[in-house]
């Protein structure tokens, strides 16, 4: 149960739902005890006056003493069922009360997963799986709402009904209550033994969903690949396999089950047949009446379930513990990007690294190396080179999706770590190189930059990004739905999508990293034109792999295996016939062709 003391909390937070709900379960159990005693009583009834009525055999007396005798059961009878009625009804508000409460606990905890997953940083989504991810939010809190529901009210029912039960068998006769619950501590042996097999197997099990899971994601999201490389015989093998190794996982947990239910049953048996045989010792002594051996009977029965039941709720107590320790371990981690202050001043845009350094903290590679620059207010700049050379980097940090290893990065003289960082993000307007877009409509994937946007600043945006001829030539237009991942749309499409999206924030500073790398030479020069105008007071910087001959930076660095390899203005670094000479020779090239 230690991993399952995370859950306290809302047991807390629900308390009267929760106490309210044990109430039900006593009164309910209380009402449902009270049956076999009318039976006792009707059936004691009948045997002690059955010789009497035999006495007046052929006598108008025997008619008029069955009527009587059938008041009687009939008021007994009635009783029973007034009985059953009550039961029901505190049936019916102790799952309003528990089952209810482990919904919103559910709903609780959903909440508290999601949100915590979003203040993760990005080190964790590499070092995790998006399908271990989803198995965690879903399969494994399905898991933990079973133990909040069914295990905590079948627990609860099981307790007041043993306590109301053997106090009644008691009150009859201990030595009969005796052998009627001698069996149990063997049942009690084999569910401490079995819980421990059901544990460590549901742990297993669980691993291997996620895995599947990640598996399906893996493949759906990448299926153009798939397909392209005609790998969906081999997938679809793979995935079999994965499948069976899963379902003899299961197989097996399923095998512990089905001895155990059987035997507990068996040990339920046990207790019947030694109530009728002790008790019909004891009735022929004259210690107990026959109609305490009927109720004995229902008690023994009254009790096969919630018995039963321990089994099943171990079970469900043991997966939900297996489960809570996988949600234990996402929820204990704590994100390495924390915001410290409060602060929704506007950023002017001054940009500095000083001396910084950057080595990512799960694959040990050295990214920066002791980088330098200083950009004003307004000014733009451009960061060229190699794939790998460390420039995606540089917008990360300025974006803290990660901090620096050495060195500082200041905004408006003031370290980036000492920024609120939900205002810092806000102020900026950023592109990352994977571009996304959510499956929703196109405006609403522009709007996401800004909420409260309306449809003409959506439109406006639209044509600043030079999208918006492209999305008027749909047959929705800016309502069309966007597929998973923005599926539906060309490369160049969902790139200037997300530029929409970040110009939509009117940011301080704007960050485009390699974003036009899919659009045509004309829609680059309509892109470029409106950083030309409309952002000429904003700081830009734009990492790419080409040269921009319609737009003037202040100045431009070439990075190579992490380090500044050349820094100037785009003649000057001319002029050095170096690494960027030669990329606008080629390029240069490749126009005139």
């Amino acid at each position: 149960m230690k991993e399952l003391s995370y859950l306290n909390k809302y047991f807390l937070k629900y308390r009267w739902r929760f106490l309210a709900g044990i109430l039900f379960v006593a009164l309910s159990n209380y009402f449902r005890v009270l049956q076999p005693q009318m039976i006792r009583e009707a059936l004691d009834l009948v045997v002690e006056n059955i010789g009497l009525y035999q006495l007046y055999a052929g006598s108008d007396l025997q008619g008029d003493f069955f009527n009587m005798l059938g008041r009687y059961l009939l008021f007994f009878g009635s009783m029973v069922l007034f009985l059953a009625l009550m039961m029901g009804v505190f049936m019916y508000f102790m799952r309003q009360t528990i089952i209810v409460m482990s919904r919103l606990i559910e709903y609780d905890l959903r909440k508290e997963i999601f949100a915590h997953y979003e203040n993760l940083d990005l080190a964790f989504y590499k070092r995790n799986n998006t399908g271990d991810l989803m198995s965690r939010i879903t399969e494994d809190v399905n898991k933990v709402r079973m133990y909040l529901g069914p295990a905590v009210l079948y627990g609860i029912n099981l307790s007041t009904l043993f306590v109301l039960v053997i106090s009644s068998m008691i009150s009859v006769s201990p030595k009969l209550t005796l052998y009627c619950l001698a069996p149990l501590p063997f049942l009690s042996l084999s569910i401490y033994y079995v819980s421990n097999l059901i544990n460590k197997k549901s742990e297993v099990i669980q691993r291997q969903l996620s895995h599947l899971n990640s598996t399906a994601q893996e493949v759906y999201s990448g299926i153009r690949v798939v397909k392209s490389y005609v790998q969906e015989l081999p997938m679809i093998k793979y995935f079999a396999g994965e499948s069976d190794d899963y379902k003899d996982k299961a197989l097996d947990l399923a095998r512990v089950n089905a001895l155990f239910f059987p035997l507990m049953l068996l040990l339920i048996g046990a207790s019947t047949l030694l109530t009728v045989y002790i008790g019909g010792r004891q009735v022929v002594a004259g210690t107990i009446t026959p109609g305490n051996i009927a109720e004995f009977v229902i008690y023994v029965n009254m009790l096969t379930w919630p018995v039963t039941a321990i089994g099943w709720i171990a079970s469900i107590i043991q997966q939900a513990a297996a489960s809570q320790k996988r949600i234990n371990e996402f929820l204990n981690t704590e994100p390495t990007i924390r915001n410290t202050v409060t602060d929704h001043r506007p950023i002017h845009g001054k940009v500095t690294f000083d001396d910084v350094s950057f080595t990512y903290p799960d694959t040990g590679i050295a990214a920066l190396k002791n980088v330098n620059f200083e950009l004003q207010p307004g000014q733009k700049m451009a960061i060229v080179g190699r794939t790998g050379s460390g420039k995606t980097t540089v917008a990360d940090l300025l974006v803290r999706m990660y901090d620096v290893t050495s060195g500082q990065i200041k905004i408006d003289d003031r370290d980036i770590r000492k920024h609120d960082l939900a205002n810092l993000r806000q102020r900026i307007g950023y592109v990352p190189q994977d571009v996304f877009l959510f499956s929703d409509t196109i405006a609403n994937n522009i709007a996401f930059g800004r909420r409260d946007a309306d449809r003409e600043d959506i439109e406006q945006y639209a044509r600043h990004a030079a999208v918006y001829d492209d999305i008027m030539g749909l047959s929705e237009g800016f309502e069309a739905m966007v597929g998973e991942r923005g599926v539906t749309l060309s490369g160049g499409q969902k790139q200037r999508v997300s530029i929409a999206r970040a110009l939509i924030k009117n940011p301080d500073l704007i960050i485009l990293d390699d974003s036009l790398s899919a659009v045509d030479t004309n829609t680059e020069k309509q892109i470029t034109g409106y950083f030309n105008t409309v952002l000429a007071d904003k700081t830009a910087i734009i990492v790419t792999h080409r040269i921009y001959s319609s737009l003037e930076f202040d100045k431009i660095i070439v990075l190579q295996d992490g380090k500044i390899a050349e820094e100037g203005t785009h003649e000057e670094l001319l002029l050095n016939k170096a690494y960027y000479a030669d990329m606008y020779e080629r390029q240069s090239l490749e126009e005139t062709e």
